[in-house]
């Protein structure tokens, strides 16, 4: 099950947590990974982890907001691995703020990345997936694009605009063999967090880190190995039936 030998699996902000989990998880299952980030070094780290472990990996450096350096990135994905099987749009950035703390400049970072990022990749892959006659495209959304959360303004914004046209590449698509899902973490547990916490609560983290747990009335944050393996059933052919669906995986948020 969850067989992902000879697929090519594209997976953006794969430099850490998340992203890095997944990567590596797909390459576990089979799948020809490449490793998209802007540093260089965390994705070569990711993917000396991957060849470590006896996996295939590549890494390709792409600032996921340029059209044209996603277009040559891409290009040159199909032009040495062929066809793009797997996307998994994960590349992102945060911002806590309401909306009297959230600068213009603040507003149009956040877009560029959270949303532009997922238009300019997934417009790049889909005409090869149609060439190959279907694929998958799966985006990182957030348990922000569901519910309300404090100070999460300009983020919510971008993760709402990822749900949606999570339906609607679903919907334009469904009669052409792309499949496209999003998954929807609460709090997950990644070097983000902690650089966060370390920069901003010195000498508070373990204070900081139990309110950022105590969030999901399971007590704890989500790790990035939990969120990889829901992104491995929904990228899988097990999950051929499922599209223009939002996964939440949240530790009871939606349910207290």
């Amino acid at each position: 099950m969850f067989d992902l030998r000879h697929k090519v699996a594209v997976v953006t902000g794969a430099g850490s947590g998340i992203g890095a989990a997944i990567a590596a998880l797909f390459a576990r299952q089979g799948a020809r990974t490449v490793v998209v980030d802007v540093d260089d070094a965390a994705a070569e780290r990711t993917v000396a982890v991957i060849c470590e472990a006896g996996g295939d990996a590549t890494f390709r450096r792409c600032d996921v907001s340029t059209a044209a350096e996603v277009e040559r990135v891409f290009g040159t994905i199909a032009g040495e691995m062929g066809p793009i099987d797997i996307l998994v749009n994960n590349a992102g950035i945060a911002h806590i703020g309401t909306i009297e703390d959230t600068t213009p400049d603040d507003f149009d970072r956040l877009y560029r990345v959270n949303v532009r990022g997922v238009y300019l990749c997934s417009r790049a892959a889909v005409p090869a997936m149609l060439q190959r006659g279907g694929g998958v495209i799966l985006n990182m959304a957030s348990i922000a694009s569901l519910v309300g959360v404090p100070e999460r303004f300009a983020y919510s914004m971008t993760k709402g605009a990822v749900l949606t046209m999570t339906m609607s590449v679903a919907l334009d698509y469904v009669k052409r063999g792309i499949r496209c899902n999003c998954i929807c973490p609460a709090r997950v547990h990644t070097p983000f967090v902690d650089g966060y916490l370390h920069a901003h609560y010195p000498g508070r983290e373990a204070e900081m880190q139990k309110v950022l747990a105590d969030y999901q009335p399971i007590g704890r944050m989500c790790t990035p190995e939990e969120v990889a393996y829901l992104a491995l059933y929904l990228c899988s052919d097990e999950a051929a039936f499922v599209t223009g669906q939002a996964y939440p995986i949240d530790g009871g948020v939606l349910v207290a």
